[in-house]
């Protein structure tokens, strides 16, 4: 249940098992046959197969449906959950997982997220209410979207929102420090929920495999992934080597570019992060590429399956622009970063199949959108509901000390 170990380094499996097996015959099996099969292969040791249907009959419980924008260019669209973004399903897994664990054990736990966006409203609902868990979430004030705030900051019960005066790396700074204070974990039982977690990336890995499932092509696969702390693109790494198929990964970063430029000049800088109209990716030193690393061991192997590019905010309008007018499609800013690295690999190699993930639904960002395509968006009921209800979240300095005196942390 610990989200990381005491050394500050990151959680990775003993083994990563060879679902090879699974691909023969994958596109007759359900997205939750498919969740099933992966998550069994992780967690026998810990779990009763009923517990992990369970589990999975309770979290993945929509789709992630591939849609054909144009010729080999298609979208995988991971927006259809409750909060409308791809963090839906690896927080409701977790929590699902988690509240099992609890009853089992008959202890609290106390879980420390921070988010750039689409984590922190993921994580509140997914654990929302769930007996035994509280939230404690840390966002960078005035760096998510309104309609993201809202997710993450209008629930009540066992969750609580911390508005950070900063940056995202000043929310994941605090707490990697708290998973280190030996004072605090005396009193409290920590974890997270963050993609430092890697209970947070096995669920991700299920949508990579169905993707396959439903693309069904005897094509060389692409996979483009809009990337800031890199978890998501690790999942599909871990499925490249659980044995899915698919030829190339290209990581897709805002101005935020600290891996392409490792990737270009061998030389790893992290940076202070850049504002960008896609939030989510505004990390300058994404904590998930040392999982990247491991699973590889040196850059020439790594350079082999994973390429990276960076786009700035203002081909990333035009993006949605031409998108938009070209194809009636509407993209969010991260989606459109992802594409515009699949087709700059794709330009160069025309014979692939190409993907790129959809990890929002453009709701979320219609205040950016709405004037690059000139058109309303309109909102689904439920994001709508959110929208309504009132902020309630603590405004707080970066400071650890300040961070301390947070009431939850003090009673737990």
């Amino acid at each position: 249940m610990v989200g990381m170990p005491l050394d500050n380094g990151l959680f990775m499996p003993e083994y990563i098992p060879d679902n090879s097996n699974l691909i023969k015959g994958i596109n007759n099996l359900s997205f939750q046959d498919i969740s099933f099969v992966i998550a069994q292969s992780f967690l026998s040791e810990d779990f009763r197969n009923s517990e992990i249907e369970d589990i999975i009959s309770k979290s993945i419980s929509f789709d992630s449906p591939i849609i054909n924008i144009y010729d080999n260019v298609n979208i995988l669209e991971l927006f259809h959950g409750p909060t409308l973004a791809f963090k839906d399903f690896g927080a409701r897994f977790m929590a699902r997982a988690m509240e099992k664990v609890v009853s089992n054990n008959d202890k609290e736990i106390n879980i420390l997220v921070a988010t750039s966006g689409d984590t922190g409203s993921a994580v509140a609902q997914g654990f929302y209410n769930v007996e035994g868990i509280n939230v404690i979430i840390l966002y960078p004030s005035g760096k998510v979207s309104d309609i993201q705030e809202k997710q993450l900051t209008t629930l009540d019960k066992n969750i609580y929102a911390l508005e950070i005066q900063g940056t995202f790396d000043d929310c994941q700074k605090l707490v990697k420090q708290a998973f280190l204070d030996e004072k605090l974990k005396t009193h409290l039982s920590l974890s997270s929920a963050n993609s430092i977690n890697i209970a947070r990336l096995i669920p991700q890995s299920f949508y990579y495999f169905n993707a396959y499932a439903r693309l069904n092509t005897h094509k060389n696969i692409a996979i483009s992934v809009p990337s800031g702390n890199f978890g998501n693109i690790t999942a599909g790494i871990l499925s490249k080597h659980m044995g899915l198929p698919i030829e190339k990964f290209i990581a897709s970063t805002n101005a935020n570019k600290t891996v392409p430029e490792y990737l270009k000049k061998n030389e790893y800088t992290p940076s202070e992060s850049i504002e960008t109209i896609s939030n989510a990716m505004d990390v300058g030193n994404p904590n998930n590429f040392k999982r990247i690393m491991d699973i590889y061991k040196n850059l020439e192997s790594l350079k082999n399956d994973l390429l990276a590019f960076s786009f700035n905010d203002d081909v990333t309008k035009d993006c949605i622009g031409n998108v938009f007018l070209k194809y009636n499609y509407v993209l969010d800013p991260h989606s459109a970063v992802g594409l515009l690295g699949l087709n700059k690999f794709l330009y160069t190699n025309p014979d692939y199949e190409g993907i790129f993930l959809g990890t929002a639904h453009p709701a979320k960002f219609s205040n950016i959108i709405e004037p690059i395509i000139n058109k309303q968006i309109n909102i689904p009921k439920n994001l709508n509901k959110t929208i309504n209800k009132n902020k309630k979240a603590t405004l707080l300095n970066n400071n650890y000390n300040y961070f301390l005196l947070v009431p939850i942390l003090l009673t737990s």
